[in-house]
């Protein structure tokens, strides 16, 4: 039964850390850290890191930190660390490598969460600076645009 726990913290800590994301990319990327962030909006030709790759360290230190609390016995912090980390992957791979295609794979990928989620990222970075943003969140995007999605998909069809 300790398993069907641990799973659920697993996926709560998932589902968290999405808010975690959109309230730090909202407030803290295109706040106080811009000057950390704003290389990713506003690239130098042909540079292949961003000091907006930084942030991979800062979101890194919540899952490293439980990690080393709860590794002795398998206890909270250690579940709520897989968590975070299996967020950071997915991340990593819509992020990454489907949206900005920083190592060209899963460019083929197709689909009405595919479309939704690079349709909400393209209106995120319309924006050079850091005000009057959109779309904050990474794995989760507003309704819009799956069904915009939704209509494109059926209209190539």
């Amino acid at each position: 039964m300790i398993w069907l726990l641990n799973t659920a913290v697993v996926l709560v800590t998932i589902v968290a850390m999405e808010g975690v994301a959109w309230l730090t990319h909202k407030y803290i990327m295109h706040g106080l850290l811009w000057r950390l962030h704003k290389d990713h909006h506003q690239p130098a030709p042909n540079q292949y890191l961003e000091k907006n790759d930084y942030f991979f360290i800062f979101f890194s230190m919540p899952a490293i930190i439980c990690f080393a609390i709860g590794s002795a016995d398998y206890s909270l912090p250690f579940w709520i660390a897989v968590g975070i980390s299996i967020y950071g992957i997915l991340y990593f791979f819509v992020h990454d490598l489907f949206i900005h295609q920083r190592i060209k794979v899963l460019r083929n990928a197709d689909g009405v969460y595919f479309r939704a989620i690079r349709r909400a990222h393209k209106m995120h970075h319309k924006h050079l600076d850091k005000e009057d943003g959109e779309c904050f969140g990474m794995l989760w995007v507003p309704l819009k645009y799956f069904r915009e999605a939704r209509k494109a998909g059926k209209m190539s069809m």
